[in-house]
């Protein structure tokens, strides 16, 4: 239910990069607003007939609401359901978007349908605390990302990013020329005082952007607590910068480990309002300002080839991406929106948040599962790692100091990485070494003079997932590593 708000967003538009300034509306979308309006020959656009589309209808076998034999069950009689969407919209339900309007050009924004489901669902979630925000499609959050990019940052530019972060973003940012400049972090995410002493110290031009997985975080598995998202949104205000919370796995927290097995069913969440309130909260319910970018997907809760994204924040900004979109992605997939529109439409917000709450029980045992192997399986007279409550990912921490050969290697925590990754590929199994995922950025003033940590010297990471392979696979291949931890530390 949408809640009365007092307050609009802060006017951010000094923000936002001459790029997105300079774009103009599009003449010609502009006179799409017309299309099929009652007693109007739109002869306006190069719009193939409809007609000549070659798809009349669309089915989909899908599991029903309830999920009782659980989200991975086989589509059996009983817990299937089906979704039919055809091209003539008299021949659909409500609410279905016809073939022939979504295998056309569509809407920018995306289809009406299915941004009024997400908007609803955003709302219940989420409750964005201020009046005028919106929310837009897009093809998955790595669009979102270069997107976000694009209209806030020119070459040159700075933004802050997590000291670990996901490769491909760090490589976006490299590509358009932008320096990252990494913010510390423990293990539980974003230290919000790093933060405060890196703005604090920065000389020059300030960063726009903080860019944070801050939910079952990748590569570490870390997940900001409320007070520490809290912390560092005052900060955001503090120094007017964005935070572009990019958060694909946000619905996939858990439970809190626990090593006795005994406890694990009665702590699982049930109820709709139960689970809801379990949630974190994101970034975006905190913010006031409208300062707060959250990048959502479907990738990691329905299939991440639908490619099919979502933006919210504040609408004036909002606006600046659809004048990007109008000359680059156009809108996403037509086919996409129809599918995932019928699946929302037949589940509805509840059958949804049952899907989502299917999903939490599942990530849970996996974590289980693979936390278990690591107690069974890997020395501990060398490594810790911390059960994540969230996300697909977890790490090992990995005093390097212990390793016969550190000394001998010059100390470097590195050349000891590659040992171990090899010896893991020698005993057959993968996991993904820390370094890997280093925000390096480039030599910049603000950087100078910073606290260095200590234990960078002496610790390594490996990334692994819990999400991958089947539970079997998990195991042998967790046992594996452990192995090869215990070969190059001399330890069997």
């Amino acid at each position: 239910m949408t809640q009365e708000k007092s307050q609009k967003a802060k006017n951010l538009t000094h923000l936002l990069s001459p790029e997105a300034k300079s774009r103009q509306n599009s003449p010609l979308k502009d006179a799409f607003k017309y299309y099929k309006l009652p007693g109007m020959t739109f002869l306006g656009g190069g719009l193939p007939l409809s007609d000549y589309f070659p798809f009349n209808k669309i089915t989909a076998e899908i599991p029903t609401p309830g999920f009782t034999k659980g989200i991975g069950a086989p589509l059996t009689d009983d817990i299937k359901s089906t979704v039919e969407v055809y091209k003539k919209a008299d021949q659909n339900e409500p609410n279905q978007i016809e073939l022939a309007r979504s295998l056309q050009y569509g809407f920018t924004e995306g289809q009406p349908e299915v941004i009024a489901f997400l908007k609803e669902h955003t709302e219940t979630i989420h409750g964005v605390p201020y009046q005028d925000w919106d929310l837009i499609a897009s093809v998955g959050n790595t669009e979102s990302w270069d997107s976000t990019l694009r209209t806030f940052c020119s070459r040159g530019s700075s933004i802050l990013v997590e000291e670990y972060s996901f490769s491909s973003a760090l490589e976006t940012a490299n590509g358009q020329g932008i320096n990252t400049v990494p913010v510390t972090m423990d293990e539980f995410g974003i230290i919000p005082s790093a933060l405060e002493t890196l703005m604090s110290r920065w000389t020059g031009n300030k960063p726009k952007l903080l860019y944070t997985i801050c939910t079952g975080q990748n590569p570490t598995g870390s997940s900001l607590s409320a007070e520490r998202r809290k912390q560092i949104y005052d900060i955001a205000c503090k120094y007017d910068f964005i935070i572009v919370e990019d958060e694909p796995y946000y619905f996939l927290q858990m439970e809190t480990y626990t090593k006795d097995k005994s406890q694990r069913e009665g702590k699982q969440v049930h109820g709709h309002d139960e689970f809801v309130k379990a949630l974190v909260p994101s970034f975006i319910s905190l913010d006031t300002e409208g300062r707060v970018i959250r990048l959502d997907s479907f990738s990691k809760v329905i299939a991440p080839g639908l490619r099919f994204g979502w933006i919210v924040g504040q609408a004036a900004l909002l606006e600046r991406y659809v004048r990007l979109h109008e000359v680059s992605i156009q809108c996403p997939s037509g086919l996409t929106q129809t599918l995932t529109n019928a699946l929302l439409q037949k589940w509805g917000q509840s059958g949804y948040l049952d899907w989502l709450i299917g999903l939490r029980a599942e990530y849970t045992h996996k974590r289980d599962v693979a936390i278990d192997a690591l107690e069974k399986y890997f020395p501990s007279e060398v490594c810790t790692w911390v059960p994540p409550v969230a996300g697909m990912f977890f790490t090992v921490s990995i005093d390097v100091s212990k390793h016969p050969k550190f000394h001998e290697l010059g100390e470097d925590p590195i050349k000891i990485e590659s040992l171990i990754y090899e010896e893991g590929i020698k005993q057959g199994t993968l996991m993904i070494p820390g370094s890997w995922f280093k925000s390096e950025g480039q030599s910049t003033p603000p950087q100078k003079n910073l606290p260095q940590n200590p234990s960078q010297r002496t610790h390594i990471f490996f990334r692994g997932t819990y999400a991958a392979v089947p539970l079997d696979q998990l195991v042998i291949g967790l046992e594996k590593f452990g192995k090869a931890l215990r070969v190059q530390f001399e330890l069997e």
